[in-house]
């Protein structure tokens, strides 16, 4: 692999972060362009890094990020004082899918980095107004009041099997 070709795939990593990183932002949260950059930059160094030195298979060096990132994520994940709302799931998957799309620029899979900052960004861009839609339609789903979500929330019994709500 020639510097240009590693150049090109860190500065798509920092861009993606950039990118992704930016929508947050607009959104005034606290993980944002410079967060979001670094950690999709981060990923990429960390597979080109590993994968220049030892020639190792990039899939273990992903899966180490995948699952560290996790506990990034997990830092901006927020549960109210009285425990009935959390806060900071969106920018968590933000920060943990950010890590892949960082990923698959080091491997060059620049289709799938395409589509998915596609995807990621009408997924942000369009899930809050949906969300929000859902909520006006069903004013009841998120309280654990429709039937599909007390069915949901039911205790499983030892067979692995659904109870009745009581």
């Amino acid at each position: 692999m020639d510097t240009l070709d590693i150049a090109v795939r860190l500065c798509a990593a920092a861009l993606v972060g950039v990118l992704l990183g930016l929508n947050r932002d607009l959104h005034g949260k606290q993980t944002g362009v410079r967060t979001l950059g670094l950690v999709s930059l981060g990923s990429a160094l960390a597979v080109l890094s590993i994968h220049a030195v030892t020639g190792t298979d990039a899939s273990r060096v992903i899966q180490g990020i995948v699952t560290g990132v996790g506990f990034l994520g997990a830092g901006v994940i927020v549960r109210s004082e009285k425990g009935h709302h959390v806060h900071g799931l969106t920018t968590a998957a933000c920060v943990w899918v950010t890590a892949c799309m960082g990923a698959a620029c080091a491997i060059a899979q620049w289709q799938i980095v395409v589509m998915g900052v596609v995807l990621v960004l009408v997924i942000l861009a369009l899930g809050g107004p949906f969300e929000k839609a859902i909520d006006r339609r069903w004013p009841g789903a998120k309280a654990g009041t429709t039937p599909t979500a007390k069915m949901a929330a039911a205790p499983t019994a030892p067979s692995g099997e659904k109870t009745e709500p009581s």
